[in-house]
Formats: structure tokens, C-alpha cells, sequence
């Protein structure tokens, strides 16, 4: 992560959002943008530097959020925070080093937690999100840019991977010999997507693509949920994206950083409630299809992951944070097995039967 801005220079911004003299605080455990609390005696606002190695548009995230705000204003179902202008009318604004900021509302008697700790909460956190998206409808995809191309394209990451064993040098194809062949065991699944990519019976939606509960809002007092944040990976997406991810994320009884091999697990409680918590958060949404194909959802997802940890080590680490050399070779293989954990838990074998 960068180091921390320099809190005049926060002010400074601040002062540009209406605020004199405010007192300012980091706010949140994100690894991609900096963002403060920023507080005066007559507002507070969250102010947030934007990371533009990563979101290359940044007006590309104004205008999505902007979109997506005064829709649910419109349906009136779900409040997110309200942008905030600059003194000038300008939604972003950039310091002397070219920088950009926005600010948005601060919800006040709000938390995130950190992490789902029961069944329960894995339901709340999965129907939130499928609730989300629900709420979206109505808004056309194409009117929102898409952030990032092809983030849950798997045939376009399944290429990615045999592209990357084809100019990995010898030695790391040779440590990863495992892996690869048990993915390659396992290209059903892109089979499975490509069926179903140009298929009305999985249309589109406007999916979060980030869901856990730390993007999520509570009310301190009451503890019910106000609303997802960190929404600039709103994308199209299929209907495995985001229930996909919480069950990768929520339903395993290790962290992809765990090289406890034989500890990786289902928590069988959880898988159930992250299933029926997005199904009931989408209601009558889904379609059939997609009904019966939900369980495919935590596969596709977990297999898509391991595909990405291992491209990333044979083309040499060249996206994800790295502490040690076979990092990404340890991800990949912990959700080589989380996957079939998973596959033992739905009673899959060999090929899918679709």
C-alpha cells in the first residue's frame, strides 16, 4: 500500500468540499484507495484519494455511482451515500500532484464488520447483495462503463492459462505440474460458461462483484443492514459472480493464504445460507436455469480463482502481492482443494451433466 496522505494535504482537499479546518481520521481496511473520515463542526463526508493504477477512468466511477445513486433514489428500496460536490459543482477533485478525489456522505452509527462469524450472518450479508442487485433493475448495463474488461470472462481467463504455460519458464511449469493438470481436468466448467454467455436464459444483471460483509453497513444500534458500499466494481455480470464469490470467501474454513492443506474445508452451515440467503434476496429474479444451476455458482467461482493464482505464477507474479516465491503456486492449490472440498459437499464427479 502507498503511504498514508499527508493530512494538510487532506485538509487542503477538504476545504475544496466545503469543510473548514475539519478533523480527519483513515477510515476502513481497503488496500486499493485512501480514505478518511473528514469531520467539522458542520458536516462530516468520507474523502477518498482514488487509486488510478488500478481504476484508470476515475470519471468512469463518478458517473457509474452517480447512475446507480439516482436510480435507487428513484425506486426508492435502498439508500446508498449521497455524492457530495465540491464547492466548484465538480464531482472529483485533483490536488498539485494530479491525484483525484470524491466524497461521498458519511453515515453516521454505521460499521462494517470484519468478517461473517456465523451462518446467520453469512445469510444477511448474501441476501444483501442479491437484494442489491435486485434493486438494479431497471438500469440498462450498457449505460455503465465497465471498470475492469473481461473480469469474470472465464473462457478469457482459461486463456490466459494455457497462454501462460506456454512461455512459463521450464522450471515453474514443472513446480506447477499438479495444479495445471487438474485444471485442464476440470475445462467443463468453461465449457459450462461458454454455454450459457450468449444465453437469454442467463441474462445480465449489475452485480456488486466485491461481496463480502465488510461492504456492507450496519446500524450500530440496531444491527440491521443500511447498505453495500464500495460499489466501483459494479459490473455486468453472470448470475455465478457474486453468490459464486461468498461461497469461495464465507463457506471455506480457511483463508487462500492457508497452507493448512488438510484443514481446507465446506462449512456446511454456511454454504446453506449463503444459497438460500441470495435466493431469497433475488426473489423472483432468476430465472429457472439459473434456479437449478445456482450450486454451480461457489465451483465456477473457486475454480476461476485457482486459474488466476496460477497464471499469476507462471507469468511471474506479475499481479498479485507476493511475499515469497511460490505464493501464488500455494493460492492456486489451495483452491485447487477448496474446490474439491466442494465438489465432494455437491456430490459432483468427472464431467458435469448439463
Amino acid at each position: 500500500m502507498a503511504e498514508m496522505v499527508d493530512s494538510k494535504e487532506i485538509k487542503g482537499i477538504a476545504k475544496q468540499f466545503g469543510l473548514d479546518n475539519p478533523s480527519v481520521a483513515p477510515l476502513g481496511s481497503g488496500i486499493i484507495h485512501h480514505t478518511y473520515k473528514v469531520e467539522s463542526e458542520v458536516r462530516a463526508i468520507v474523502l477518498q484519494k482514488i487509486n488510478t493504477n488500478i481504476f484508470t477512468k476515475p470519471e468512469a466511477l463518478i458517473d457509474n455511482y452517480l447512475i446507480v445513486y439516482q436510480h435507487l433514489q428513484n425506486v426508492g428500496r435502498i439508500r446508498i451515500p449521497e455524492p457530495v460536490e465540491s464547492q466548484s459543482g465538480d464531482w472529483l477533485v485533483k490536488d498539485d500532484s494530479g491525484s483525484c478525489w470524491r466524497a461521498t456522505e458519511f453515515i453516521h452509527n454505521a460499521y462494517s464488520p470484519d468478517s461473517a462469524h456465523d451462518a446467520r450472518a453469512a445469510y444477511t450479508t448474501a441476501a444483501c447483495f442479491a437484494s442489491f442487485t435486485g434493486a438494479l433493475q431497471g438500469i440498462n448495463v450498457s449505460d455503465l462503463d465497465v471498470v475492469i474488461i473481461d473480469f469474470h470472462d472465464l473462457a478469457f481467463r482459461y486463456q490466459q492459462f494455457e497462454d501462460a504455460i506456454s512461455r512459463a519458464e521450464l522450471f515453474k511449469a514443472m513446480r506447477a505440474t499438479h495444479v495445471i493438470a487438474e485444471l485442464r481436468e476440470r475445462k467443463h466448467f468453461v465449457d459450462f460458461y461458454q454455454s450459457i454467455k450468449n444465453n437469454p436464459a442467463y441474462p445480465l444483471r449489475l452485480m456488486h462483484h466485491d461481496c463480502k460483509i465488510g461492504n456492507i453497513l450496519f446500524d450500530r444500534t440496531t444491527h440491521e443492514v443500511i447498505c453495500p458500499i464500495d460499489l466501483d466494481t459494479i459490473m455486468p455480470g453472470k448470475y455465478f459472480s457474486d453468490v459464486g464469490d461468498m461461497v469461495r470467501t464465507m463457506a471455506c474454513t480457511e483463508g487462500e493464504e492457508s497452507r493448512q492443506w488438510e484443514d481446507i474445508d465446506i462449512r456446511k452451515e454456511f454454504y446453506e445460507s449463503i444459497i438460500s440467503g441470495y435466493l431469497s434476496g433475488m426473489g423472483s429474479l432468476f430465472t429457472k436455469e439459473e434456479k437449478e444451476r445456482i450450486h454451480l455458482s461457489g465451483l465456477i467461482m473457486t475454480y476461476m480463482q485457482a486459474i488466476r493464482f496460477i497464471t499469476d505464477f507462471l507469468d511471474g507474479d506479475k499481479y498479485y502481492k507476493t511475499t515469497y516465491p511460490e505464493q501464488n503456486l500455494n493460492r492456486a492449490l489451495n483452491q485447487l482443494i477448496l474446490l474439491e472440498k466442494l465438489e465432494d459437499h455437491l456430490g459432483l464427479t468427472g464431467t458435469l451433466n448439463l
